[in-house]
């Protein structure tokens, strides 16, 4: 055969829609970047000049917490499951810590607090949907309005709305090296790594899959779903409360509603970028690049200048619509 014929035939394949379903499928990160690059394209067209290094660090810097609560999606979702309490932890641990900026201990005991609160609701979330089988839903759902009333408790037994976002926090959050570069790749690098590392080179990472893939072989092969699934959510509710202490310091503000418009689009991120709301497959790669998706995509509304009403419809259908046609090349392949 013909080094022509063969490249044709290569080429044919590539054609074919059952090819790009599995390029989707397997490989998401592949075309996730070129709708990112197309998307920044667009917005050089229409705001000529406006992308460079600067803008890049923006909008980097501004993707790094939605970056972190969509892994906190993905993992949960590998196995079958969602966690919609991630906006209220985040929330709660941004205005503890700055409620503590004049107590005893400063910020870094406000820290230490606010992580153990988010230990202690994602341990309790874990023992309802891993012993007591509530469906993931329903028990984040419920117990994002439980660290939200606790929140309010805390609020008026401090008699304050926060004492201001601590100055470390700010750095973190809102920095950037050299104007450039975000101060929260100091967090989140390290975050980015533990979980792709995670998930792929060690056992744990592989029960995620397995529960998520086939719960029953995985119960038959010896595997503890229950103690799986607690330390799953713990792991997710410190993960959110890392994210809500960069929201907070990115925008300067401590409330107990902070995040919780971050949470369905942590939802979008996760599965735009490939994970599977099934479970049993996806990644947290794939994640990033769907929140810098979303974050340049925001980005470019606010550039067209539509009003707030139509953006966010806009922003909502895109999501919807991108969501969709993802999930339903994926389930097809």
């Amino acid at each position: 055969m013909s080094v022509a014929m063969q490249t044709e035939q290569v080429r044919s394949r590539w054609l074919t829609a059952a090819a790009w379903r599995n390029l989707f499928r397997d490989r998401p990160i592949i075309p996730l970047t070129g709708l990112l690059i197309a998307l920044v394209l667009i917005i050089q067209l229409v705001s000529p000049g406006i992308v460079g290094l600067p803008w890049a660090g923006v909008i980097l810097r501004a993707s790094v917490p939605l970056a972190i609560l969509a892994g906190c999606q993905v993992l949960t979702m590998l196995t079958g499951g969602i966690d919609l309490s991630v906006g209220a932890v985040a929330s709660m641990a941004g205005f503890v810590t700055a409620t503590f900026v004049n107590a005893p201990g400063g910020w870094i005991a406000g820290v230490a607090v606010a992580l153990v609160a988010a230990a202690i609701a994602g341990s309790i979330t874990g023992v309802g949907v891993g012993v007591f089988r509530v469906h993931p839903l329903i028990m984040t759902l419920g117990m994002s309005f439980v660290v939200l009333g606790l929140a309010n408790v805390w609020q008026l037994q401090t008699v304050q709305t926060g004492a201001g976002v601590p100055e470390p926090l700010r750095w973190l959050g809102s920095g950037q090296t050299l104007e450039i570069v975000p101060n929260s790749l100091l967090v989140f690098v390290p975050v980015a790594l533990i979980i792709l590392l995670g998930l792929r080179r060690t056992g744990y990472g592989r029960l995620l899959f397995a529960i998520g893939d086939n719960p029953i072989a995985a119960r038959l092969s010896g595997a503890r779903a229950w103690q799986v699934i607690i330390v799953l959510y713990v792991i997710s509710a410190v993960l959110a409360a890392i994210a809500g202490l960069i929201v907070s310091g990115l925008t300067n503000t401590a409330s107990v509603t902070l995040v919780d418009s971050s949470v369905l689009p942590s939802v979008a991120a996760a599965v735009i970028g490939g994970t599977s709301i099934m479970g049993g497959r996806g990644g947290f790669g794939g994640a990033i690049v769907g929140a810098l998706i979303l974050t340049v995509l925001a980005a470019l509304l606010t550039i067209l200048g539509l009003p707030e009403p139509s953006r966010q419809i806009l922003f909502g259908s895109i999501i919807v619509l991108v969501a969709a046609a993802y999930t339903r090349v994926t389930a097809e392949s």
